[in-house]
């Protein structure tokens, strides 16, 4: 059965795969792969805004992981993985809690009530959330002059944003919405912190899967728990349309594209995302969406960015060895 779906497989690449793409070096296919990454994550901010328009947050949150998280694993079986051990499980539990569950959950939730750019530019300041938990409540690393600069510069490119919207701040909702995406980004840095101290020789690939199927399940038995849930069958095309593209390229395509970068590019290089994305994301809001894009925000997400990129830097070299 499973040569017959290789067969399958090498059959459809072989007619679909461009000749000029084949002959390439996997190192520059490796590189495309990263500009997939860079592009397509940043538009998942504007289709989970769009999303929330036609379906409750967590609903919508559930379903996109759900079945993301069910291709995946259909596809790792299919190759032959094991059912993970009880530990595993475990792990998986806990990283899909945070990571998808609360991260997730909350950063779909937030789209309700702010722009997917500042969104966007807000959940890439996690690796400052990282290093202060590192600091001082994991005591794992030591601030130096560089991490300093940088989470100077990242707190200080987010006030600058945050200028050009003072007047929403006084509305109750954008405020919340604010808050949802904050605890989004913390719970990423602690859920990243965890899966560093305590699921360092699981499969990082293999866990995704199940930590988005998990997680999948938990949000959508919150969303009927709470009420935000609408029947399938009433669900309008465009809320379909928005999951289908959160599913398969948002999670599919590019999660295997940056697997596929990983495995052949240094992880500094592939890591150029993480820097990317928050562009991506504002510029596609603003032409898609009408979403503000002025000099003041633009400068504003290059000073959070270059803050972000020092934290990494400075956190790398003040990491305490044990």
């Amino acid at each position: 059965m499973k040569n017959y779906i290789y067969d399958i497989y090498d059959r459809v690449r072989t007619v679909i795969e461009p000749v000029y793409l084949r002959n390439q070096s996997n190192r520059t296919k490796a590189v495309l792969a990263v500009g997939v990454v860079c592009f397509f994550w940043g538009t998942t901010w504007l289709a989970s805004k769009k999303g929330v328009r036609y379906m409750p947050a967590l609903q919508l949150a559930g379903l996109r992981q759900i079945l993301a998280g069910a291709l995946f694993l259909i596809f790792f079986f299919v190759r032959g993985a094991r059912m993970p051990s009880r530990e595993q499980f475990v792990q998986f539990f806990w990283m899909g809690m945070l990571l998808i569950v609360v991260n997730n959950g909350f950063s779909t939730w937030s789209m309700k009530y702010i722009p997917s750019g500042l969104g966007a530019v807000i959940g890439a300041a996690s690796p400052l959330w990282i290093a202060l938990l590192s600091t001082f409540v994991f005591k794992e690393t030591r601030l130096n002059a560089i991490t300093v600069t940088g989470l100077l510069l990242g707190c200080a490119g987010i006030l600058i944003i945050f200028s050009e919207y003072l007047h929403d701040l006084f509305n109750s909702s954008f405020s919340v919405g604010i808050l949802m995406n904050v605890v989004a980004s913390v719970a990423w840095a602690f859920g990243t912190i965890y899966t560093v101290k305590h699921a360092k020789h699981v499969d990082p690939y293999f866990s995704i899967g199940w930590q988005m199927f998990m997680g999948g399940i938990i949000l959508l038995g919150v969303s009927r728990f709470t009420g935000q849930y609408i029947p399938l069958t009433h669900s309008p095309a465009d809320a379909w349309l928005a999951i289908l593209y959160l599913v398969i390229v948002g999670s599919v395509i590019t999660y295997s594209a940056f697997i596929y970068a990983l495995k052949r590019l240094p992880a500094a290089q592939v890591s150029v995302h993480a820097y990317i994305n928050p562009i991506v994301a504002v510029m596609v809001g603003a032409l898609l969406n009408n979403e503000k894009l002025s000099i003041i925000i633009a400068a504003g997400t290059l000073v959070t960015l270059i803050g972000i990129y020092l934290v990494n830097t400075g956190f790398k070299k003040g990491r305490i060895v044990r």
